[in-house]
């Protein structure tokens, strides 16, 4: 029987496993593997929710093991550390515990057929101190590493621990990601005041963005960015644009004038690429984001067994630009590359893989969601805000589920969340 492995568990990767184990995996005509790093799957748009505290990975999250056995498909946790082309073999590292204990050692798999979702990771683009210093919200691991050091820091603030009245919190990075943290961190800070933090309140939380370019939201039209400036400024989030950083140490960040921007959390979300260990391979061909360059059927250039999806996948559209890493992109290249595999079970032509912008918004937690739709079917985007932005921001996400889980399953996961908001606490303390 063929063997088909998709490493990575993003929004690309689960759909195209979801969408494979459907098609080849049920029928018994191919063995369907899953390979990720991590036990549990959080659409990444909403990291910086976890990282916030307003959601939970047990309710919001996917259970890669047990979404496996639902649909008909394995699931191997582990980090891949190596392809093996020739041999069609990939090896994973080895698996230990907290106390440094080996609980799977390096294993290797073999595919006929290897779709790669690795997603990406921030480019700190080599500014001193970053890696040391900052919080990334990549992966799930790293939202909720940022969510426990606020969690700590709220509470010095609330009991006088410290001797501070305000907690500083700079953000590098005024694109989706950054923007969207600063508004979900005011209302947590206001949030805290009801859940055991009295002294607590979004005046006490000092947020600032850094910008380096002309604006915040550069990928989204001036329109929506100036909304969304003009909403984060009302809620005493200072925006400071056309600011780029030199160096971070532990007192926060430093610009290139000179200047000094004093942080007790701080948070880089400035630039993407994928992995680096993609370019230290040596097997692909790759742009200066590290993404996989791939033929118009999402095929790596360099081996037709190979797929790549995703954020660490690297295609130009005619105009010579290249799809950016996004969800909504993530979603119609897990769909190609999945309906390819299965015409090649099937002997037929492949597909040219064709991304189609629908537009973008921002979701600045409740207080403002702004965007612009049909960017691929008129001429020019439909601005649109408040209720109807943000009915349409949740139907993202609600697509997402049905893609995942099915129709049925997902219309179940969507009331359970829906229930889990009523009924649990508005913030997560642990």
């Amino acid at each position: 029987m063929k063997k088909i492995i998709v490493v990575g568990g993003g929004a690309g990767g689960l759909e195209c496993v979801t969408r494979l184990s459907r098609t080849l995996g049920k029928k018994g005509l191919a063995e369907i593997t899953l390979v990720d790093k991590s036990r549990t799957h959080i659409w990444k748009p909403l990291l910086h929710e976890v990282a916030a505290g307003v959601i939970d990975k047990h309710s919001d999250g996917v259970d890669y093991a047990m979404h496996a056995a639902r649909h008909h498909y394995q699931f191997q946790l582990g980090s891949l550390c190596n392809i093996d082309s020739q041999t069609k073999m990939i090896q994973l590292e080895a698996i230990y515990d907290s106390d440094g204990e080996q609980i799977l050692p390096e294993r290797s798999l073999h595919y006929d057929h290897l779709v790669l979702s690795i997603g990406s990771v921030c480019n700190d683009f080599g500014t001193p101190g970053v890696l040391d210093n900052c919080y990334s919200l990549d992966s799930l691991d790293g939202a909720e590493r940022f969510h426990r050091a606020l969690l700590n820091q709220l509470l010095r603030i609330n009991q006088g621990c410290v001797d501070k009245h305000e907690l500083k919190v700079a953000i590098v990075g005024g694109g989706a990601t950054g923007t969207e943290l600063a508004a979900q961190l005011h209302h947590v800070a206001n949030l805290a005041k009801a859940y055991g933090m009295p002294e607590m309140s979004a005046e006490r939380l000092k947020v600032s963005i850094i910008e380096a370019g002309e604006r915040i939201l550069p990928a989204l039209p001036e329109r929506i960015a100036a909304s969304a400036r003009q909403a984060l400024t009302k809620l005493g989030i200072r925006v400071m644009e056309g600011t780029m950083v030199s160096e971070a140490d532990k007192e926060g960040f430093i610009t290139k004038d000179g200047s000094r921007i004093d942080a007790d959390l701080m948070v880089w979300s400035a630039g993407v690429k994928a992995p680096d260990f993609l370019t230290e391979l040596g097997l692909f061909e790759t742009n200066r984001a590290n993404q996989i360059l791939v033929k118009p059927t999402l095929q790596s250039t360099v081996s037709d067994s190979v797929y790549v999806v995703g954020d660490c996948c690297g295609i130009k559209q005619e105009d010579d630009s290249w799809v950016p890493p996004r969800a909504q992109s993530a979603h119609q290249m897990a769909s190609t590359a999945a309906t390819n595999l299965v015409r090649e079970f099937q002997g037929k032509a492949l597909k040219s893989f064709h991304y189609k912008d629908y537009g973008s918004l921002v979701h600045l937690s409740k207080y403002s969601t702004v965007g612009s739709l049909m960017g691929a079917l008129v001429n020019s985007s439909m601005f649109i805000e408040g209720r109807l932005a943000k009915l349409v921001y949740v139907s993202l996400y609600n697509m997402h589920q049905f893609a995942v889980h099915g129709k049925l399953r997902g219309v179940l996961a969507i009331i359970n969340r829906k229930l889990s908001s009523a009924l649990s606490p508005k913030l997560k303390l642990h």
